[in-house]
């Protein structure tokens, strides 16, 4: 069990879909799939209550990231694709674990997000179920939760692919494009997946081995 920060940086791989530390030769495709998917990303935007407060560019973003993960707090990844050859690999979202707490509670929270023109692949699904895993295998955490905006039925769909357990309506849980928000809260634990989310989630898909 590790359950230290000591684990960064960290790829996580499953087919051409890769889980890797955000870099900054990543920032014109970032921009340009923030721009694209404006309409579809910003109403589920974490923001801030306290105006100024995070990064301002792109390079502080990452080097913000970097020091979370090595601090063991927080572990962000792009989402990334190599479909057009090892090497040549194409972002198209974004995954994390954070929240990370130790000692007698070891829990995490993942949060995600894609490309809406990738969107019905099962990459976002995937991602969830890889960095799950890692938590409970890498990290030696106990349980990761998803908290969710009763409105947004793209990223419901995730957890319900997911298979993971419903538990209860938070409210004004957290501050999302510019308010307190409600969220519905899913979770699962190290002891419900003995073989891996991952498994678990291909299981349910024929020929995705």
């Amino acid at each position: 069990m590790n359950v230290s920060g000591s684990v960064w940086p960290v790829a996580l791989r499953h087919g051409t879909l890769t889980l890797r530390p955000l870099r900054r030769s990543d920032r014109r495709a970032w921009e340009e799939q923030r721009r694209v998917n404006a309409a579809w990303l910003t109403p589920w935007d974490a923001t801030s209550p306290v105006p100024g407060a995070g990064p301002a560019s792109f390079g502080q973003m990452v080097r913000w990231h970097g020091r979370q993960a090595r601090a063991g707090t927080s572990y962000t990844w792009g989402m990334t694709l190599d479909e057009d050859g090892p090497g040549r690999d194409r972002l198209v979202g974004l995954v994390s674990l954070g929240g990370v707490q130790l000692g007698s509670v070891l829990s995490g929270a993942v949060g995600y997000w894609v490309d809406r023109r990738e969107a019905g692949r099962g990459l976002t699904p995937t991602a969830v179920a890889m960095v799950t895993d890692w938590a409970f295998r890498g990290l030696g955490l106990h349980r990761v939760e998803v908290n969710i905006r009763p409105e947004n039925e793209a990223s419901l769909r995730v957890v319900q692919k997911l298979g993971l357990r419903e538990e209860g309506l938070r409210r004004a849980y957290l501050h999302v494009d510019g308010d307190w928000r409600d969220h519905r809260s899913f979770a699962v634990t190290a002891e419900e997946v003995p073989e891996g989310l991952l498994t678990r989630w291909l299981d349910t898909r024929p020929g995705t081995r």
